[in-house]
């Protein structure tokens, strides 16, 4: 199967390589080929992520943007981080390295990461300490997109989709000799030093090449109190009073660990990037690849003991990947075919789990390539759509004593469409997927914890849904979808200890597809001064595939079993925005957002690590050189908890911002300043499977200087 994968993607690259070649020489290249695209705001308006571009306005699910200046203020080392503030997203919370979005209380293999439309390839979704190998450092915009055409890039997103967009490979032509962007930022927290730069150079009309490289180092991220809950301090000089075990290897303080405040130790970090980039760029299409490498250093917080018997490790990870990356498009201009898109990653991946000397414990390594190929019809009246293809290939290996994964291979094919009738008031979409996947176990002889052998699955996914325009640019959508999900390798195959987690993770190979049907409601507009964005949505999932915690110990780790059941999860987003007044060239704005999710397993309760109800508001005044801003943004406590899960406390932070452009917003350099939690809260996501160990950064002022010519 994979011979035929691999000739068929050759074959695909050759015919759009072909395409192109003969297009551009049907349509003579002009000057207009250049822009000033390099310099402007791309536009909130237009969404990019799934296989149409729509506007924002008409989108059928919910939709995050995050760029410009806002993106400047939410940066951080990790993407869940730096999405963390957005309506419906919260994060996994495992340290400020390894740190990955939580959508709408789904995470792990139900969010899907891309990097310009294609997956990480990088073994973060097998569990929460791996970080996702995606640099927001180098992103010009961030869109997170939830609902039905998330299912376009593979049925593992349903819980939807972050798409990273970069330029690596070039997709304008600057109108200048060399395009330069840089961003340095310092952060108090951690004592976070980062830069990052790329250079844009058109070496012909149609020839544009592009480097780009980034580094970044902290220390041991602050905190605002201990380290460890006020129960878990409590059990911990408990356990200290009591005389030494003396079958212990190492004797643990537990006096000193209830002790930890001020500082999370085992969280600094190292990573440095490097990458490149051509293409060829003409007014029938495009053709151009990159080179990128990726090397990080950090650790992850310790789940420290409290008890005798518990195992307490101080992990970090060494994590590298070189990467390959292609992309063609070719204007066809056709009678049946408007535009043919493909997209190819392949990327080589290692990171090894190092123990407190230095040496190797566990080693992971992750080979994976990634295409698909995009047919955009040409439209027809009210009719427009997209159909196309998408193949996935991983080969991935645990070795180590404390391998709890056997090496295994997956291997996924997809088609998809998506078809649109667009009646200006009335707007109606339907799409649909099939998915074909195969995972392999295939263990040494001397694990038999493990299984071995294969598995199938065959997935159909598809989505119905309709919005109408009722008044002025007020528009009102209803969707519904049916998905259809294949367990992953990690959910099917795990049966060991992970240093990473600390955890004793078991999966089952007998799992089947995990089945789901949603229906969302979003309604959208605004008027002089304010806009409203809302959905609510429900899902009710058959066949759900979680992992809790069982209250067992194995190997002196808590033990995490994968199961299935029946679920149920519903919620909502509200954002909003409204001008209070206008002075001159000033606005006065008030901004706020709620969310919330409510997770049930069917006969069991509560969900595991679902996210409370969240408020934010914000007030702020902005003009051509100087925006003022200041926000609160309060978490309830979570309280609806799964067995064996501990309850987490609300909290309230206080934040504040400036962005200064000395020069107006039509020159090159501005400024960022923002103090983060500024009244130093111990605040926990209850979304983090070291909530109690590892609260949120304390206080943070950072300052960020950016250059864009």
């Amino acid at each position: 199967m994979r011979s035929i994968i691999l000739r068929a993607s050759c074959a695909m690259i050759g015919f759009v390589v072909s395409g192109a070649a003969v297009h551009a020489q049907e349509v003579p290249p002009t000057a207009t080929q250049k822009d000033d695209s390099y310099h402007s705001d791309p536009g909130r308006d237009i969404v990019v992520t799934g296989v149409l571009p729509i506007a924002r306005q008409d989108m059928l699910s919910g939709v995050a943007v995050l760029e410009g200046a806002d993106l400047t203020q939410k940066m951080r080392p990790s993407i869940g981080e730096t999405l963390s503030r957005t309506p419906g997203v919260s994060a996994t919370s495992f340290g400020p390295s390894a740190s990955r979005p939580v959508l709408r209380g789904l995470q792990g293999e139900r969010v899907r990461v891309l990097t310009d439309g294609l997956g990480s390839i990088d073994v973060s979704n097998t569990s929460v300490d791996h970080a996702t190998v995606v640099n927001p450092l180098l992103a010009d915009r961030i869109e997170v997109l939830r609902g039905p055409q998330s299912l376009l890039y593979g049925s593992a997103a349903i819980g939807g989709v972050v798409n990273v967009l970069d330029k690596r490979i070039p997709t304008e032509v600057p109108d200048e000799p060399v395009h330069v962007g840089a961003i340095a930022t310092y952060g108090s927290a951690a004592n976070e030093r980062s830069v990052a730069g790329s250079v844009d150079v058109p070496v012909t009309e149609h020839l544009v090449v592009h480097a780009d490289g980034s580094y970044l180092k902290s220390d041991d991220i602050r905190i605002g109190g201990y380290a460890l809950t006020p129960e878990l301090r409590a059990q911990a000089l408990a356990s200290s009073l009591l005389p030494p075990d003396p079958d212990a290897e190492e004797p643990i303080d537990f006096a000193a660990n209830a002790a930890v405040r001020g500082k999370l130790p085992n969280t600094a970090s190292k990573t440095w990037t490097a990458g490149a980039g051509v293409a060829y760029i003409t007014d029938g299409g495009s053709l151009g690849v990159s080179y990128s490498h990726y090397d990080s250093l950090y650790g992850v917080p310790i789940r420290f003991a409290t008890e005798p018997g518990q195992e307490q490790e101080a992990p970090r990870l060494s994590l590298l990947q070189n990467r390959f990356d292609a992309r063609a498009e070719v204007n066809a201009n056709g009678a049946l075919i408007d535009k043919i898109k493909l997209r190819f990653g392949y990327a080589n991946y290692r990171h090894f789990e190092l123990e407190e000397t230095g040496e190797i414990g566990t080693a992971f390594y992750n080979k994976g390539m990634e295409g698909r190929l995009e047919l955009t019809q040409a439209k027809r009246g009210a009719w427009s759509g997209a159909t196309g293809g998408q193949f996935f290939i991983r080969d991935f290996n645990v070795v180590g004593d404390e391998a709890f994964l056997p090496k295994n291979s997956t291997e996924q094919w997809g088609l998809f469409t998506l078809q649109q009738l667009d009646f200006d008031r009335l707007k109606i979409e339907a799409g649909a997927r099939f998915e074909h996947t195969s995972l392999s176990g295939k263990p040494l002889p001397d694990q038999p914890q493990f299984f071995r052998g294969d598995l199938s699955f065959d997935a159909f996914s598809a989505s119905l849904g309709a919005s109408y325009r009722f008044a002025g640019d007020w528009r009102f959508g209803v969707n519904v979808s049916r998905t259809e999900r294949a367990p992953a390798a990690e959910e099917l195959f795990a049966n060991g200890p992970h240093a990473g987690t600390e955890a004793f993770e078991v999966g089952n190979p007998d799992f089947s597809l995990e089945k789901a049907v949603s229906v969302e409601a979003v309604l959208r507009g605004g008027g002089p001064g304010y806009t409203l964005e809302a959905s609510a949505y429900h899902t009710w999932f058959s066949d759900f595939i979680y992992e809790n915690q069982t209250g067992d110990l194995e190997d002196g780790l808590p033990v995490y079993q994968f199961r299935q059941a029946d679920a149920r999860f519903y919620g909502f987003e509200v954002q909003g925005t409204l001008t209070l007044a206008k002075f001159g060239d000033m606005e006065l704005k008030a901004d706020a957002l709620a969310d919330y999710t409510h997770a049930r397993i069917v006969d069991v309760g509560a969900a595991p690590r679902i996210p409370p109800l969240r408020l934010l508001g914000g007030l702020g005044v902005t003009s051509p050189k100087v925006d003022l801003r200041g926000e609160v943004e309060w978490v309830d406590k979570q309280t609806r908890i799964s067995p064996f899960e501990t309850p987490t406390d609300g909290y309230t932070m206080v934040n504040a911002e400036l962005n200064f452009r000395p020069w107006g917003n039509d020159r090159p350099l501005s400024f960022a300043v923002s103090a983060n939690n500024i009244f130093d809260v111990d605040a926990r996501r209850h979304a983090s499977f070291l909530k109690d160990y590892a609260p949120l950064a304390g206080r943070d002022i950072r300052v960020t200087a950016r250059v864009n010519f």
